[in-house]
């Protein structure tokens, strides 16, 4: 008995001793900054840091920054600014703890990522920090777009459009790659002509179906979805945006045809024929 009152005891001065250990390397505050956000994160890294926050890689949290990014996202669409500056401090995280992977690997820390982000924005100003004139947000672009080209070292356009991240979702990519295709003169002159673009695509998909050859209904889908992106572009609408929106209309349109369908006595909507359903349907358009 006394020997396990004894190997107790020694536990409990190791505890004791870790928990001294931490008190000297962190110091607990009322409001923290951004330097002690980089020590956190350190510690949490360290040899007697969090079990699974030292083994993390770029690659075993690449989704969670994603995840982060999106819930910013929705943040901002509920405009809820309490939710906002949590989300963003999560997306600060993610970004401290990549820099710390690359400070423990000798390549960068995070005062490098602030530093070049701020020549960045310093070299890309030069209406502000300099002595270039640009009066518009047109101006501002174009200047922009010429510096990063620049900086970049791109010599043609096709390089301006390969630099667009391919990680993008698709219907973002598109759009920055059209957007950037126009800088060339490659672009619809007008919004009928895109939109007869579309009516082409369309047209091109059904003979695809019409062939059976899978391929090419799966090529001829991609350009008419390519053909919808730009028009939307044309037309000034995000075109992501758009289908956010579409989709969610559908949802709430979904939940007003169930609703009347239980209305009228029948538990089950899937037991209605698509005729019977899509009565109910345009009775739900119908509804605020």
């Amino acid at each position: 008995m006394y020997y396990i009152y004894a190997e107790l005891t020694h536990f409990c001065d190791i505890l004791i001793l870790l928990e001294r250990i931490f008190s000297s390397m962190f110091e607990f505050k009322e409001r923290y900054n951004i330097d002690d956000l980089v020590n956190i994160v350190s510690i949490l890294r360290s040899e007697n840091g969090c079990p699974w926050d030292k083994v993390q890689t770029h690659e075993s949290i690449r989704k969670d920054f994603i995840e982060e990014v999106y819930e910013v996202i929705e943040a901002i669409d509920l405009k809820d600014t309490s939710l906002l500056k949590e989300e963003l401090g999560d997306v600060l995280l993610n970004t401290v703890f990549h820099a710390q992977i690359e400070t423990e690997n000798n390549n960068f820390n995070f005062d490098d990522v602030c530093n070049d982000i701020c020549q960045k924005m310093i070299v890309r100003h030069p209406h502000v920090f300099g002595d270039v004139s640009a009066n518009t947000t047109d101006q501002v672009l174009n200047n922009w777009d010429k510096i990063k080209m620049n900086t970049k070292g791109q010599t043609t356009y096709t390089e301006t459009l390969d630099s667009v991240a391919k990680s993008l979702p698709a219907l973002m990519r598109a759009e920055k790659v059209g957007k950037r295709a126009s800088k060339a003169n490659m672009d619809f002159q007008s919004v009928q002509d895109a939109l007869q673009s579309v009516k082409d695509e369309t047209i091109e998909l059904q003979q695809a179906i019409d062939s059976n050859s899978s391929q090419d209904v799966y090529e001829e889908f991609g350009d008419l979805l390519f053909s919808c992106v730009n028009l939307a572009r044309k037309l000034g609408i995000d075109s992501e945006r758009s289908l956010v929106d579409a989709t969610n209309k559908f949802i709430d349109r979904f939940s007003k045809t169930e609703q009347l369908i239980r209305s009228n006595g029948i538990e089950d909507m899937k037991s209605l024929d698509i005729h019977q359903l899509d009565a109910y349907w345009q009775k739900a358009k119908t509804l605020n």
